[in-house]
């Protein structure tokens, strides 16, 4: 009797679960998640046929495969006297929040459809911008967010084509 109790308990248990459950690559069907919990957001949506980016999410394997070079880079910065902190992944998450404000305050933003990923204080800019001009004037609101190392400007112009970074699996 006391087995049987247990079996909605199991049930809601495993359906939470699922609900939680993080992307899965339809090609490969592997799971993939932000393992890293590297900042990864969105600024803006206007360009609704902009291709989402992948963004941090990786499969184990690929976490695996990550983990000692992303020990090593963290600390190369700190190594070379460019990082007060050992590891430069931990300035990411409180320099999100200073690379999104300087980017919504840059006129026209909102006419793009922008992501963006932030690891190792290094800034990527993913999305999709109606004008060259936008998206340099994104790179260098980002560029000037102190901190900031680097930004990888990986914007296309439009909608069509294929876009220079890895696109999230539908």
């Amino acid at each position: 009797m006391r087995a049987a109790a247990l079996v909605p308990v199991l049930l809601l248990t495993a359906q939470a679960a699922a609900a939680q459950q993080p992307a899965q690559d339809a090609a490969a069907g592997a799971l993939k998640q932000n393992w890293f919990d590297d900042p990864f957001f969105q600024v803006s949506s206007g360009l609704a046929a902009c291709a989402v980016p992948e963004g941090p999410f990786y499969t184990a394997e690929e976490r695996r495969i990550q983990t000692h070079s992303r020990l090593e880079r963290g600390t190369s910065c700190w190594l070379a006297g460019k990082c007060t902190d050992s590891n430069a992944y931990r300035y990411d998450k409180p320099l999100a929040p200073k690379v999104r404000a300087a980017l919504l305050a840059v006129p026209g933003v909102r006419s793009g459809s922008v992501w963006v990923m932030v690891q190792r204080r290094w800034v990527y800019l993913q999305g999709c911008v109606p004008s060259a001009a936008l998206a340099k004037r994104l790179e260098r609101a980002a560029r000037a967010v102190p901190d900031v190392e680097t930004v990888v400007p990986d914007l296309m112009i439009g909608t069509r084509g294929k876009p220079p970074y890895p696109v999230a699996a539908k």
